[in-house]
């Protein structure tokens, strides 16, 4: 049976492309993350699709940020395809706003805190403040989890840190950034193994290239299972 601790990043241009890898999938993956990349590729209708007739979990990464109005509003229109999880920045009025879209349903807020692409010195280019950003990281997970996020994404390397907060009780973390061992580093530059990422805290990794990029997805998408600690 498939370990949904695993997430597979559906991170393909579009609908027909995304299909044909679950597919070749099968039941080696029971949970799938839809991106923005894919959004004006059919992306809502392949989660649609994937929930309803193949009885996969699905994850909506949005990415989320806007006016609280305009995030209510949203979170609740994409509460209504029936996904499990779905990203809105890590801002505490955003999350705030967030969660209220999703009341009542089953649909978990996750909060992005630093994107696991960035270090130290896209946070300067960008006017983030000073510090360090792991601690970053952590103020940020801290607001979030306050203002009603489900769980949190971050990077394996904060995973431990932010388990250890008393609001952690109960929430998720999830992480991207995580590379099979020899796997390329792409455009990640805070990583970590599977099997480390979970350790650390972390609830769900999710993994893209690594899977669909290889010659024998199912294969791969087994051995970063086969990498996955016993279940506590």
């Amino acid at each position: 049976m498939a370990d949904d601790r695993l997430i597979v990043a559906l991170d393909l241009p579009n609908v027909l492309q995304g299909m044909d890898l679950a597919q070749r999938l099968g039941d080696s993956v029971s949970f799938y993350k839809i991106g923005l990349g894919m959004l004006t590729g059919g992306g809502l209708g392949l989660a649609n699709e994937l929930k309803q007739e193949h009885g996969k979990r699905i994850f909506l990464d949005m990415k989320l940020f806007d006016i609280g109005a305009t995030i209510e509003a949203a979170v609740r229109g994409f509460a209504r395809y029936d996904i499990d999880f779905l990203t809105v920045h890590g801002d505490p009025q955003v999350v705030l706003a967030a969660a209220e879209g999703a009341a009542g349903s089953g649909l978990r807020i996750l909060a992005v805190t630093v994107l696991t692409s960035l270090d130290r010195a896209d946070l300067d280019a960008n006017m983030i403040r000073p510090g360090e950003l792991a601690e970053i990281t952590l103020e940020r997970a801290e607001r979030a989890f306050d203002a009603g996020a489900h769980g949190v994404i971050a990077s394996p390397q904060e995973a431990t840190a932010i388990r250890a907060l008393p609001q952690a009780a109960d929430r998720l973390i999830v992480t991207p950034g995580v590379r099979p061992a020899g796997a390329a580093l792409g455009d990640q530059k805070r990583v970590a193994t599977p099997a480390r990422a979970i350790l650390d805290g972390a609830d769900h990794i999710v993994v893209g290239r690594p899977i669909w990029q290889a010659e024998d997805p199912r294969a791969a998408a087994l051995a970063v299972q086969a990498e996955l600690p016993a279940r506590g």
